[in-house]
């Protein structure tokens, strides 16, 4: 977030300097390779240091001189039970404000529970918060072109300085309290989480009754009340740490202030039932997994980008493997995989020569690639031609194929 936040203000004309006390990262950043793929990034980052525009440091006194905005930009760690290294951030906030000179304003962005903003604040320092918008894959277009910005302000002092920075990007800035921008965060991956576990329980109940569940979106995006932009499209779980963090701070601060969030408190449970799907599924249809070939395409925590953490794709895998699964696999950004893994996932250079002597596969990252791969060649190239494809992504070439068995979320 605070790489793709740098190189979208410098490109925006602002004369930025990011910091970041890693050495290591701090001159890959130099040299203007990002901490990891994102379509356009590196070449914006080499451009916007090549103008003079954007630099980076590991030195506070250097990154902070003369500055008349600090942006908190820390990607805030999240642990595998989705609870967020709070302390992470603040610590390294606290670190920096005794050298801020001229009472620059602190603008955050980092993932932090509501009251955090309030807990760094003094005499002497400023704050306002907006939460961040870091879709990945899309990072940049996000930023450089958000539907709207939620900014909470202190101070209204603080509101020309805000709408100047941020009416490069977009004409509709939402201000608000410090507190209602942090609980709006909240409340909106909230919402967005409980969308997704909401139509995937009704998905696995149409599977066991004939229904289509992507019949029923049609119905319901239909209907004014809810539209076509819902979160309401039947398939796998949602993964990574963004939506689930949101909904652990929201419960975790209703458990500390007496309220009950029996709602909230469901999504994570229904949302992990949804994560065993393609697994579960494998086991209904091939039995015992035991020695079988499984052919996965993707790895990767979503398409455009090379991350691997959270990723459901290698949470499957790894149960698969416990199972006595042969994996073999390909994802067109992963050349190589972290040592648990490596050896253990055959890595093949294309999709079709992942699929061979396979007796499955599995659709697990949705690159465009997958889309262009005619269906005939899938059924072609695999010992038996069976699909297991949450989001039926390759619905077109595969939905009506007799040679293939296809599986979807949502459909019996």
């Amino acid at each position: 977030m605070g790489t793709v936040t740098a190189a979208c203000l410098a490109s925006a004309g602002h004369h930025v300097i990011g910091l970041d006390f890693d050495l290591q990262n701090v001159d890959r950043l130099q040299k203007g390779i990002p901490p990891l793929f994102e379509p356009g990034l590196e070449n914006l980052l080499q451009q916007e240091i090549r103008e003079g525009r954007l630099s980076f440091t590991s030195e506070i006194r250097e990154a902070v001189e003369g500055i008349d905005l600090l942006w908190i930009a820390y990607d805030t760690p999240v642990d595998d039970d989705d609870r967020a290294d709070v302390p992470f951030v603040l610590d390294r906030v606290r670190q920096t404000l005794p050298h801020l000179r001229g009472r620059p304003l602190v603008l955050i962005s980092s993932q932090l529970p509501v009251g955090s903003t309030r807990s760094l604040e003094t005499a002497d320092t400023t704050f306002a918060y907006s939460p961040e918008n870091l879709r990945l894959g899309k990072a940049i277009d996000a930023f450089t072109k958000p539907d709207r910005v939620i900014v909470g302000i202190r101070h209204d002092r603080d509101r020309k300085l805000l709408e100047n920075l941020f009416s490069t990007f977009t004409n509709r800035i939402e201000f608000m309290s410090v507190e209602s921008a942090e609980m709006t965060k909240h409340a909106l991956n909230a919402f967005l989480a409980t969308s997704v576990t909401f139509i995937n329980e009704i998905a696995a109940i149409c599977e066991q009754v004939g229904a289509d569940a992507k019949e029923v979106e049609r119905g319901l995006k239909s209907e004014a009340r809810i539209g076509p932009r819902a979160y309401l499209s039947p398939g796998g779980a949602f993964a990574g740490g963004t939506l689930a963090r949101d909904v652990a701070f929201l419960t975790a601060i209703g458990e500390s202030k007496g309220v009950p969030t029996d709602l909230l408190s469901g999504v994570r449970t229904s949302n992990n039932q949804q994560r065993q799907w393609a697994y579960r599924r494998l086991q209904t249809v091939l039995g015992n997994l035991n020695g079988k070939t499984i052919a996965v395409w993707g790895l990767t925590y979503k398409p455009g980008t090379d991350t691997l953490r959270r990723s459901g794709s290698i949470e499957l895998c790894e149960r698969l493997l416990e199972s006595g699964v042969r994996i073999q696999a390909y994802d067109p950004v992963v050349k190589s995989l972290p040592p648990d893994l490596a050896g253990r996932i055959h890595l093949f250079d294309s999709p079709l020569a992942a699929l061979k002597d396979s007796e499955a596969l599995v659709v697990a990252t949705e690159w465009p690639e997958f889309a262009q791969i005619d269906g005939e060649r899938i059924a072609g190239s695999m010992r038996a031609p069976v699909v297991f494809d949450a989001n039926r992504f390759l619905a077109k070439q595969l939905e009506s194929r007799n040679s293939v068995r296809y599986f979807t979320v949502g459909k019996a």
